[in-house]
């Protein structure tokens, strides 16, 4: 590592060309998506630990979810709106590595949680008789960790092979923040390091929790059908009509962006999705679970009342 870093002591991050003016609206638009979802994701951390009507399972993932979003905004976004202001667009060796090293290891937990919570809607509505057994909180406490646990290792392995590869030159960042593939493509050595991370990224982060939340979901669909009632069919739709469009978000990005083949136009596609992935998601998600959840509202109403009354 530390000869790769003695080579290039820092990247440039090429970002978005475009005007002062321009440069600067999108800094306090940014700002603002910024600031909005770090007290919304908050409002929602809040809400799980303050509200004992929202200590369950369900709510209890999407605590962690909430952790991650934060989490994940606040590795990209300042650098992001400090290059915005700045000219001087660079980053050294060491804070790239870990910026890209944090983004994935965010990015692997929260695809994995995700699954976890497939689950979760999964025995509750085909279990529910057994779901305060099955879904008990040891059980609940070992799939967070297990997600992320297997998420960070996940990106420690690829920042492992990042590290082994020689930077010589060029320097040039051709993506907003330090991200593995655009940080790839300035090694100076033909490397299978890309292929590597394309294929178990593909595998474990995409296809693999695809194909296990399609499971939980044909389940839940079958279950959903066997439901006499219309009221109850739209019940339990409910309960997961807020997952199925953070899963789709995250989901359809990701796969734009590690699948789809190159074209001329796919680094700039490639910075706007990022830009998605890292602003906008964080900012969506509590938005999603908030207007679509009786509950989260239900809470949020008995906390402003509270508020009020002292």
């Amino acid at each position: 590592m530390g000869v790769n870093q003695s080579w290039i002591p820092e990247f440039i991050l090429v970002g978005f060309q475009l005007s002062a003016e321009m440069e600067m609206l999108l800094f306090w638009i940014f700002s603002l998506l910024y600031i909005f979802s770090l007290l919304a994701n908050g409002m929602i951390l809040g809400l799980i630990c303050l509200d004992h009507s929202l200590h369950t399972p369900m709510y209890f993932f999407l605590s962690h979810l909430a952790v991650i979003d934060m989490s994940y905004a606040s590795n990209n976004v300042p650098k992001m709106l400090a290059n915005l202001m700045n000219k001087k667009r660079t980053i050294s060796f060491v804070p790239c590595i870990m910026q890209t090293f944090l983004y994935f290891a965010f990015a692997a937990t929260e695809c994995l949680i995700l699954v976890v919570m497939s689950y979760d809607r999964y025995v509750a509505i085909c279990h529910p008789l057994q779901y305060t057994v099955i879904m008990s909180w040891r059980v609940c406490t070992i799939l967070a960790l297990t997600s992320w646990s297997c998420g960070f290792a996940l990106s420690l392995v690829h920042a492992i092979l990042l590290l082994r590869l020689p930077f010589c030159g060029p320097r040039d960042v051709n993506h907003l923040f330090c991200e593995i593939l655009s940080v790839l493509k300035l090694a100076c050595a033909d490397t299978w390091v890309n292929q590597v991370v394309i294929f178990t990224t593909c595998v474990f982060v995409l296809v693999g929790p695809l194909c296990l939340m399609l499971v939980s979901y044909m389940h839940i669909l079958g279950a959903i059908l066997k439901i006499q009632t219309k009221e109850g069919r739209i019940k339990a739709l409910s309960t997961c009509s807020s997952h199925l469009c953070v899963v789709g978000l995250f989901f359809g990005i990701a796969m734009v962006v590690y699948i789809v083949p190159d074209s001329n136009q796919r680094e700039e596609q490639e910075k706007m999705l990022s830009l998605f992935h890292s602003l906008f998601n964080p900012t969506l998600n509590p938005v999603i679970y908030s207007l679509r959840n009786a509950q989260v509202k239900g809470a949020l109403h008995r906390a402003l009342q509270r508020t009020q009354s002292m």
